[in-house]
């Protein structure tokens, strides 16, 4: 899915950002609500998941700003405040669930799918990597000039990281430390594999290696 994250936490947006492009989610962060009011008005999201207390423009009055435009993207509010006044409020305003920090992650996966079931988002769409690279996520297919190929599970999070990360110089110790568990961790020949079988696809341009520092998706 196509995700906006509005959280002004740096240490949180990094464990959700993290977190979210692991399960393959194509996910956007902002830190202040403006921002991500100016996203969009130009940019079509499938979830919203809005801290309340931000920057420039809360969550809440996002919502209630988009609503009236009639944008009906389901929302999910995150928030610290463990009062009830700021749930009514959330739900007043159009958000359709609602979790409380600290939050596990599984929860947020579970208000996650269930999101996607009341909304009728399983269809997955092709996530647009480029104008000649799409990607069906859940099916780990790529397609190059529409032309179809299979990738493997790890294969296929490896280039949506990539290119979720462009132009910035990723290394192999990123690229284990978020797409990897800690007790599965891979080598880095493991990794250079999948990047040559990455290559062999795509065309070797796509993915560069930057000597001594780790790869960069142009």
């Amino acid at each position: 899915m196509k995700i906006l994250l509005l959280e002004d936490d740096p240490i949180l947006s990094d464990i959700l950002l993290c977190h979210l492009n692991r399960h393959l989610h194509q996910t956007t962060h902002f830190s202040d609500g403006q921002s991500a009011s100016d996203a969009l008005s130009t940019q079509k999201f499938d979830l919203l998941i809005l801290d309340i207390n931000v920057p420039k423009l809360s969550g809440i009055d996002l919502i209630k700003e988009i609503r009236t435009y009639k944008d009906t993207t389901p929302a999910i509010i995150i928030t610290a405040f463990q009062d009830t006044a700021h749930l009514k409020k959330g739900f007043e305003n159009g958000c359709d669930d609602y979790i409380k920090k600290p939050f596990d992650l599984e929860e947020l996966d579970l208000r996650i799918k269930n999101i996607q079931k009341r909304f009728n988002l399983i269809n997955e769409q092709a996530i647009i990597i480029d104008s000649h690279l799409s990607l069906m996520a859940s099916k780990n297919r790529l397609y190059v000039n529409e032309i179809p190929y299979t990738l493997t599970r790890k294969e296929c999070k490896i280039l949506l990281y990539l290119s979720n990360h462009k132009s910035k110089v990723v290394s192999s110790e990123e690229l284990m430390q978020n797409l990897w568990d800690y007790d599965e961790m891979p080598s880095e020949a493991t990794i250079r594999v999948y990047i040559k079988n990455l290559r062999t696809i795509i065309g070797k341009d796509k993915i560069q290696t930057v000597r001594g520092n780790g790869y960069i998706f142009e």
